[in-house]
């Protein structure tokens, strides 16, 4: 929280912050809302949107949190409720005077920040920041998830490194392909750390590189939340075939799964919530699951080439990984 709101409050100019859920009771929120507003107040331009709920709606994996309207309404700067329907607005990021980004998978809750495994990044750039800029703009003005995401995806810099920007929807299928490349080239190390696995390309390469075994391949995954896509699956039959897939993964790859509270009203909110693939020494890290509903919700992810960075991460998925029992899908 402080670190966030320390960022936040360097602002000079402008503040564009797509967040999918803000529930922060005092004293955490005080600090974070006190520097929103006290940038507000210094004449920083801060514009917020975030993802308006819709009560019809059935409860996606990973379910959601419940965001309170009535309260970031209440902020004294403009703000834009984007509705979910039929899918989620679920970026986390804040671009800084059109210089630097703040992303990754943390939602701005207590639960996010103290129960849950996440991932944020930072970087500075003005032409990274450009692409977020973009992506905001198109949320901002047209209010519509659908018809976000349609950013360019071609490498900037940022400092000596080259990175992309992927934003979904626009770029979701786009996206699930160029994770599942870099799984299926790999020649020494995949990692993966997300909630749930069932993006179809990525799923069905992790397949085929876990039955390889050429490759050094484990991850983490939330096991409640796995169990509760194949209840779908089973439930609306629309992917059967996913199933062998995944348990084809589990089988023949190391792959732990925590045992995450079940989603209800009022619970809270355990999940194994870190979204980083590791790929030699690539990294796709953000807000983006490794899931079919993920190409479709308006998400973000950064793919770096950095070695330190890759090693960094893949020993942050390991340290996850012996917390938890390897996955047991049995009931």
């Amino acid at each position: 929280m402080h670190a966030l709101a320390g960022w936040i409050s360097a602002a000079e100019h402008t503040l564009e912050i797509a967040i999918y859920d803000i529930r922060l009771p005092d004293p955490v929120g005080a600090v974070l809302f006190g520097a929103l507003t006290g940038a507000a107040a210094r004449g920083v331009n801060v514009r917020l949107a975030y993802n308006l709920d819709n009560d019809g709606r059935p409860v996606p994996v990973p379910p959601p949190p419940r965001t309170e309207p009535e309260l970031i309404e209440a902020l004294p700067f403009p703000t834009a409720g984007i509705p979910g329907v039929p899918d989620l607005m679920h970026h986390k990021y804040v671009v800084r005077d059109a210089a630097a980004v703040w992303s990754g998978s943390a939602n701005w809750t207590i639960d996010s920040w103290t129960r849950e495994e996440n991932v944020i990044v930072t970087a500075e750039s003005t032409e990274l920041a450009a692409r977020f800029g973009e992506d905001f703009e198109q949320l901002w003005t047209r209010r519509d998830v659908g018809r976000s995401g349609k950013v360019d995806p071609s490498p900037v810099p940022v400092g000596a490194t080259s990175v992309r920007a992927w934003f979904c929807p626009g770029r979701g299928e786009k996206l699930a392909h160029r994770i599942a490349k870099a799984i299926g080239t790999a020649q020494r190390r995949v990692r993966i750390a997300s909630p749930v696995l069932s993006s179809a390309p990525i799923l069905a390469t992790l397949a085929q590189v876990a039955t390889n075994g050429k490759v050094d391949l484990a991850g983490v995954v939330d096991r409640t939340q796995v169990r509760a896509v194949i209840g779908q699956w089973r439930e609306n039959g629309n992917a059967p075939w996913k199933e062998p897939l995944l348990r084809t993964v589990l089988a023949h790859a190391p792959f732990s799964g925590k045992h995450s509270t079940p989603y209800a009203p009022g619970s809270v909110h355990d999940f194994m919530h870190a979204k980083v693939t590791v790929a030699d020494d690539v990294v796709f890290v953000g807000s983006f699951n490794l899931s079919h509903s993920g190409e479709r919700n308006a998400e973000n992810v950064l793919e770096i080439a950095d070695k330190p960075l890759a090693d960094r991460l893949a020993g942050f998925i390991d340290e996850i990984r012996a917390r938890y029992p390897a996955v047991d899908l049995q009931p």
